[in-house]
């Protein structure tokens, strides 16, 4: 049976596909692809537009591995398959919530934190940053249970599935809390003068380029004490499934097919744009809606590169005649201590780079991932990028102790495929 990611754009074949249902299945089955010499990878939802989760050999499905293990205080255990979306609705219900999550809830929690899935926060890092204690089984089949202070932990939290298959995650939770969401439109040039004062003014920043003007749309999330104030049903629905999604994507369509129009759309688009602001449920305001499918490629450069980074970026489609429909996207982050953090041991800007599926521009990633690479940006495992083990290990501190830590604990390489092959060496 055909593993096919989200995006469309990674397709692979294992030779076998298993569901676990207990922590002894995945056991079993790491056991029995080191007896027959194929090798073993856990996939989640498939977010990923790189080739991590692919296999050729036993492919775990962790559709059955899912819910709640225990709760203890402000800890919650979750077995590894459990979508982040029911994550939210079980924690909801209990009254705790996570600091701090992505905007997209479809994917498992082991998929998420093994590939950095990270939010925007000024203080909160990402859902690697809020593990307590992770579970894993290892390449010579035992089970592991690690947590601060051991080696294996900081490497484990994002890794890739590289050093054991992650089967349950114990995060850090606090009580429910409300963020109130402000949305308004700013110039490119004017926001990029105050990023500074907005990033130290604002729990969260999350803001959204439109290539070809010089609008964005920024949006901030900050505690607040209530009472909630959430968008009426109405406003909801024109905002995240009329406007966000069904006429963007017809938009997207049109400009496929008349590409010489899309600077117009997207000058009607910021047109349409208007100043928001709701008081809810902390991961109603992170998650959002996305039913346009889109390629995309990410890179974390140091915070204090940013601005150069995005100025590089608008001269590049300016001086091109590259249509691009899509926005570029950006999120901060603290520092991390898990070694393959992008936001490891720095204060961090994400940028991400984004292009409607059926029009593919492999040309305007190249030349994006250039700037990159000069402003010493790490790439988001689950995007695309092209870079490989002998330019990751100089920007990743901890990369040589990750591979040595993966040579000692799976010297066969039974948790290994192409991508990780090109990545880790």
């Amino acid at each position: 049976m055909a593993f096919i990611n989200w995006a469309r754009n990674q397709t692979g074949t294992p030779a076998e596909v298993r569901a676990p249902a207990r922590v002894a299945d995945v056991v079993r089955a790491v056991r029995d692809a080191a007896a027959t010499g194929r090798r073993v990878r856990m996939v989640g939802t498939g977010h990923s537009f790189t080739g991590v989760a692919l296999t050729d050999g036993i492919m775990l499905s962790p559709s059955a591995l899912t819910g709640i293990r225990s709760w203890a205080g402000d800890r919650v255990t979750v077995l590894a398959g459990t979508p982040l979306r029911v994550l939210n609705d079980l924690l909801a219900g209990r009254g705790l919530a996570l600091s701090n999550m992505g905007d997209i809830t479809e994917q498992t929690v082991a998929g998420a934190i093994q590939t950095g899935t990270h939010g925007t926060g000024r203080d909160s890092g990402g859902l690697a940053d809020q593990v307590a204690e992770l579970e894993l089984v290892l390449a010579d089949g035992s089970v592991a249970t690690i947590g601060p202070g051991e080696e294996l932990f900081d490497a484990a939290r994002v890794g890739l599935g590289a050093i054991g298959i992650v089967t349950a995650v114990t995060f850090r939770v606090e009580p429910a809390f409300l963020l109130c969401g402000r949305r308004r439109r700013l110039p490119l040039g004017e926001l990029l003068d105050s990023l500074d004062p907005l990033t130290s003014a604002n729990e969260h920043l999350d803001f959204f380029w439109l290539p070809h003007t010089d609008a964005c749309l920024v949006k901030t999330g900050n505690r607040d004490p209530g009472p909630a104030r959430p968008a009426g049903a109405v406003r909801h629905w024109v905002d995240t499934v009329l406007l966000e999604n069904a006429v963007f994507g017809a938009a997207c369509a049109l400009g496929a097919r008349l590409p010489g129009l899309i600077p117009r759309i997207n000058a009607a688009g910021v047109a349409a744009l208007t100043d928001s602001e709701s008081v809810d449920a902390s991961y109603k305001v992170f998650t959002a809606r996305r039913d346009v499918r889109f390629l995309e490629m990410e890179y974390a450069v140091p915070r204090e590169r940013l601005a150069q980074a995005l100025r590089e970026i608008r001269d590049l489609i300016e001086l091109t005649d590259w249509k691009i429909s899509f926005p570029v996207e950006v999120r901060v982050a603290p520092p991390s201590d898990a070694w393959l953090s992008a936001a490891y041991a720095r204060r961090t800007a994400y940028i991400a780079c984004h292009i409607y599926r059926p029009t593919p521009n492999p040309a305007y990633f190249e030349a994006v991932e250039d700037i990159m690479i000069r402003l010493a940006g790490r790439p988001h495992w689950g995007k695309l990028h092209t870079r490989d083990a002998a330019y990751l290990g100089r920007v990743y501190p901890r990369f040589a102790d990750f591979t040595a830590l993966r040579d000692r604990l799976d010297p066969r390489r039974l948790f290994t495929n192409d991508y990780l092959d090109a990545v880790l060496g």
